[in-house]
C-alpha cells in the first residue's frame, strides 16, 4: 500500500505524486531526492519499484518475505537496510515487532514497512520541517529513520521494566499462581527483543563507514551509542528474569515441601488416634462374641479387667505417640 511519496529539491517538497506511476515519472529526471513510502506492498508493487530503480533481486526478495534480522547490504550504488521496530502494547502487556526495509540510492529512498510498529509519517514531517537536513541527501533520511526506530525502543524498555517490577512483587508476595507463566512469556519477549537489537550496533558501525559526511557520522555514532545501551539493558532484563524464575521455583518448591510436611503431620495424627481407638475396639470385639467357653465371662472381675485392659493399652499408645510428636 502506498503511504506517501514526494520529490524533494533543495530540502523542500516540490512534487507530490498521487500514484506510483506519477512518482516514477517524476523521479526519472534525477533532479532532487525521491522518497517513496510503502506499507506491506504486494509483489507487483515491489516488482515495479525494482524495475524502476534497478533494485537487486536478493534485496527485493528479502523485502517481500520480511522476517529478517537487522542488516546492511550494498548492491552497487544502493544500500539495503533492514531494521526491527518494536511497540509496547499497554493493554495486553506485550511487545509487537515490525520490520522496516530501506533502499537508499544516490537520488532515491524507498521505505517498506511491515507490521504496526514505528510509523514513519512523523519522520517525514520532522525532516520536512528541517530542510537543511534534507539537503544532505538520502543518507539524512536513512539516519532519521534509524534514529526513530531506536528512539521507539525507549517506551518498550520502560514497559518491560515495569513488568519486571510487578513480577518481582508477585513472586515475593506469593499473591499470583500464574507468575511462572508470566515470567516465561516476558522472557520470550526479551529474547525476541535481543534478537531484534543485537546486530544493530554492527549495522550502525557499517552505516557510519558508508557515510561520507562527518556531521552525519557524529549523529550516527550517537544513535549507535543508544542502540548499545538498549542491548545492554535487555541483557540485564534477561539475567534478572532468569534469577527471578530461579527464586520463584525455589519458593514454589519450598511451599510444596511445607504442604507435604503438613499433610504428613495430619496423616500421623490420624494414624495415631486410629491406633489408640483400635485397641479398645479389639478388646471389646473379643469379649463381645459371647462364646460359651470363655473363662473371663464367668469371672467376677472379668468386666473391670476388660475395661482396665482397654484403658491401659490406649493410654500406653497415647503416651508413645505423644513422646514421638505424632499427637
Amino acid at each position: 500500500m502506498l503511504v506517501d511519496c514526494a520529490i524533494y529539491r533543495d530540502g523542500k517538497r516540490v512534487v507530490e505524486p498521487e500514484s506510483l506511476d506519477e512518482f516514477y515519472e517524476a523521479s526519472r529526471n534525477g533532479a532532487g531526492v525521491a522518497w517513496l513510502g510503502l506499507h506491506e506492498p504486494s509483489k507487483e508493487e515491489l516488482a515495479t519499484c525494482a524495475r524502476e530503480f534497478n533494485l537487486h533481486p536478493l534485496a527485493v526478495e528479502d523485502a517481500i518475505h520480511a522476517h529478517q534480522r537487522p542488516k546492511l547490504e550494498r548492491y552497487g550504488d544502493a544500500l539495503f537496510l533492514v531494521l526491527r521496530s518494536a511497540r509496547y502494547v499497554e493493554e495486553t502487556e506485550t511487545v509487537e515487532f515490525g520490520e522496516i526495509h530501506v533502499f537508499a540510492g544516490p537520488t532515491f529512498v524507498i521505505t517498506i514497512r511491515h507490521g504496526p510498529a514505528s510509523e514513519l509519517g512523523r519522520v517525514r514531517k520532522e525532516l520536512e520541517s528541517r530542510p537543511q537536513l534534507l539537503r544532505r541527501g538520502p543518507m539524512s533520511i536513512v539516519h532519521a529513520i534509524v534514529d526513530r526506530v531506536v528512539d521507539d525502543y525507549a517506551p518498550v524498555l520502560t514497559g518491560i521494566e515495569n513488568d519486571v517490577d510487578e513480577i518481582e512483587n508477585e513472586v515475593f508476595s506469593g499473591e499470583s499462581r500464574e507468575v511462572s507463566r508470566r515470567i516465561y512469556r516476558l522472557s520470550r519477549e526479551v529474547i525476541e527483543f535481543r534478537r531484534a537489537t543485537g546486530p544493530l550496533p554492527d549495522v550502525l558501525a557499517r552505516l557510519i563507514d558508508e557515510s561520507g559526511d562527518d556531521e552525519e557520522k557524529r549523529y550516527l555514532r550517537d544513535v549507535e551509542d543508544h542502540a548499545i545501551r538498549v542491548h545492554e539493558r535487555l541483557d540485564g532484563f534477561h539475567e534478572l528474569l532468569r534469577n527471578i524464575l530461579n527464586v520463584n521455583l525455589t519458593l514454589e518448591t519450598k511451599a510444596l515441601n511445607e504442604a507435604g510436611n503438613r499433610q504428613n503431620e495430619e496423616v500421623k495424627r490420624i494414624s495415631a488416634w486410629a491406633a489408640i481407638l483400635f485397641a479398645p475396639t479389639v478388646v471389646g470385639t473379643i469379649y463381645g462374641m459371647n462364646f460359651e467357653h470363655m473363662p473371663e465371662l464367668s469371672w467376677r472381675l472379668g468386666y473391670p479387667m476388660a475395661l482396665a485392659l482397654m484403658v491401659a493399652v490406649s493410654g500406653s499408645l497415647y503416651l508413645l505417640f505423644r513422646r514421638r510428636g505424632w499427637i
